[in-house]
């Protein structure tokens, strides 16, 4: 009889880890749904900023000096980081160097887009859409690192051929790309735009001049 007993208890635990195996392995295999926050909104949370600002475009300022933003980002006299609460929408944009964006502030800021990442049998897929980009303009998907010091960013194909695309001429866009890995809490899609008209491979390009960080998701 206690063996019988034993051995019922063994059945049932071993059932009962199959169960959790099983559940776990179905939750990991959940996919991640995210929706893209402006690289603003997102970089100003992240380094508690007194005041909601972009440090990747810039408006036109007479008594801004030469300076280096708060994102490293150096840029000539006469402009500055737009204040999104305060500064007008309709302010024209331009690079670090005042070359014109070719659009405004609420244009820049409008950009959207929802990604789900799932995994199947190894292989994991990012399905990303988008609204409200620049028309037949170029942009690229980088993934942050933030669990390296400083961060840092490599394509989200891992091999800069197949992570960069073209807005259509209603500033919409679907993608789809392969990913060496799943991400975690510890990376974030980033969408760069690439104002220099092309992608820059492997390296995001001149951040700030030629390419900027426009919107993100990242994994909770």
């Amino acid at each position: 009889m206690k063996k019988l007993f034993e051995r019922r208890l063994f059945m049932s635990a071993a059932a009962a880890g199959l169960l959790i195996a099983s559940v776990s392995s179905s939750f990991a295999a959940s996919p991640l749904k995210l929706e893209f926050v402006t690289h603003a909104a997102f970089f100003s949370s992240e380094t508690k900023q007194p005041k909601t600002l972009d440090p990747q475009v810039f408006v036109e300022d007479a008594a801004a000096p030469e300076a280096t933003g708060p994102q490293g980002i150096k840029h000539v006299a006469g402009v500055r980081p737009p204040l999104i609460d305060q500064d007008a929408k309709t302010s024209k944009l331009f690079n670090a160097d005042h070359k014109p964006l070719g659009f405004d502030l609420q244009s820049w800021l409008s950009a959207a887009g929802t990604v789900t990442i799932s995994e199947k049998d190894g292989k994991v897929t990012l399905e990303a859409t988008f609204k409200n980009l620049q028309p037949n303009a170029s942009y690229s998907l980088f993934e942050n690192h933030f669990d390296t010091k400083p961060v840092t960013f490599t394509p989200m194909d891992g091999a800069g051929k197949t992570n960069s695309f073209t807005a259509k001429t209603d500033g919409t866009a679907s993608v789809t790309v392969t990913l060496p890995s799943m991400p975690t809490h510890d990376n974030a899609v980033l969408v760069i735009y690439n104002s220099s008209g092309q992608p820059h491979g492997m390296e995001r390009g001149s951040i700030g001049v030629g390419a900027h960080h426009q919107i993100i998701a990242r994994p909770e």
